[in-house]
């Protein structure tokens, strides 16, 4: 029984992931770049949940909250970026649309991923 139990937990732990939450600052994508290829290689299109993220893997799901007002989207990281200064993540303008952030320019957030 402690071997079954033990191998249970072993192979629990071999597919845990850990959740990652990071503040700070979000934006979204000008009119301009819409039909424009991402880092990824796909095409940028502004009523997509997409975002661009300085280090993470592209095809990571990303859960960001617009600290202003709770409001919450989920994202596909496709692109590199932002790259202004102390920006954390640049959503899509319906996902900036969905939590708030569209017309303001920036906003406080959280994002919460999970590191496999």
């Amino acid at each position: 029984m402690k071997l079954i139990i033990s191998c249970l937990f072993f192979i629990s732990t071999l597919f845990a992931s850990e959740i990652v939450t990071k503040t700070g600052r979000a934006t979204y994508y000008a009119n301009r770049f819409n039909g424009r290829r991402t880092t990824s290689g796909q095409i940028y299109k502004h009523d997509k949940f997409t975002a661009a993220h300085k280090t993470l893997p592209f095809g990571t799901q990303v859960k960001v909250t617009n600290l202003d007002n709770g409001k919450s989207v989920t994202v596909i990281i496709n692109d590199r970026g932002p790259y202004g200064k102390n920006m954390l993540i640049d959503l899509s303008q319906s996902a900036a649309k969905e939590i708030g952030l569209y017309g303001k320019g920036v906003v406080n957030c959280e994002i919460e991923y999970e590191l496999q």
